[in-house]
């Protein structure tokens, strides 16, 4: 992994980047400047930015909360969330019943998807969009509810693979952890999003619509954060990537350490995205 000082050392290499968001362009609350900025940049210079996300929410539920949070749309050109991979997994088993375990806030996951909700009782499978209320829940207050589906042999999906997420300075619980738990209880888990294949042949289908041509995997950058999600997809992918380690790993360690121990490797590294 080669540090460098900026995007623009090895902009050139590049036609497409895929870019990871919450830890590298926000962090919950408010934009990263300079990050978005060098977006900008590689987009007037070089080419498309697609934003690729663990958000379980469809991409165009996501896009409000991007402007909320001060990202400008010269950043981008094209977004791509865990909610949209979700959503074609959730076709296939409705009507269910399925337990929807999450906030409010993501109720449009499954809007239009003809589904039927039930208690845990009363449901077929789970979906997962993270804990009901992420400031205060832990895994551990879902133990007993996930041992009971467990034990009955249903099916768990989770519709945001990331384990902890940034909000402010604060790391919060997200689908990733529930889901972790339910399969150390002997659940069986179905994953959609980074770093699973799916999320990002649609990233790349994406990009393509975008340039209007096929696109060249070798000149495909992926930037992201997360080792377990970013760094493992984009290995997964064969695809370079660009790891942020200012990012939820930034008080682990030293991010060469991190990503050895993880068994994944990045080609490049910066402190914080910039230009």
């Amino acid at each position: 992994m080669q540090p460098i000082s900026g995007l623009s050392r090895i902009a050139e290499r590049y036609d497409v980047v895929l870019c990871d968001v919450w830890g590298v362009i926000h962090n919950g609350r408010e934009s990263f400047p300079a990050a978005c900025d060098a977006l900008a940049v590689f987009q007037a210079e070089r080419g498309p930015v697609v934003l690729i996300s663990n958000a379980p929410r469809p991409s165009a539920a996501v896009h409000d909360q991007l402007r909320q949070f001060g990202v400008p749309g010269a950043a981008w050109s094209g977004f791509v969330s865990s909610g949209d991979a979700t959503r074609a997994l959730l076709v296939e088993r409705a009507p269910g019943p399925v337990w929807r375990l999450g906030p409010e806030r993501d109720a449009p996951l499954y809007e239009g998807l003809g589904l039927e909700f039930a208690d845990l009782e009363g449901a077929d499978f789970i979906c997962c969009t993270g804990p009901f209320n992420d400031d205060v829940e832990t895994p551990e207050d879902y133990r007993e509810r996930l041992q009971f589906a467990a034990d009955k042999g249903m099916e768990f999906i989770c519709a945001n693979p990331d384990l902890v997420v940034q909000r402010g300075d604060t790391l919060i619980y997200c689908a990733g952890a529930l889901a972790a738990l339910y399969a150390e209880l002997g659940g069986k888990v179905t994953m959609a999003g980074k770093p699973y294949g799916p999320i990002y042949e649609r990233s790349l289908f994406e990009a393509e619509k975008l340039t209007g041509q096929p696109i060249d995997r070798a000149r495909v950058l992926c930037i992201g954060d997360g080792i377990n999600t970013d760094v493992k997809g984009a290995n997964g992918q064969n695809l370079d990537c660009l790891y942020i380690a200012s990012g939820i790993h930034a008080a682990e360690g030293d991010a060469a350490d991190l990503l050895k121990a993880a068994g994944v490797h990045a080609a490049w590294s910066l402190a914080g995205l910039v230009w």
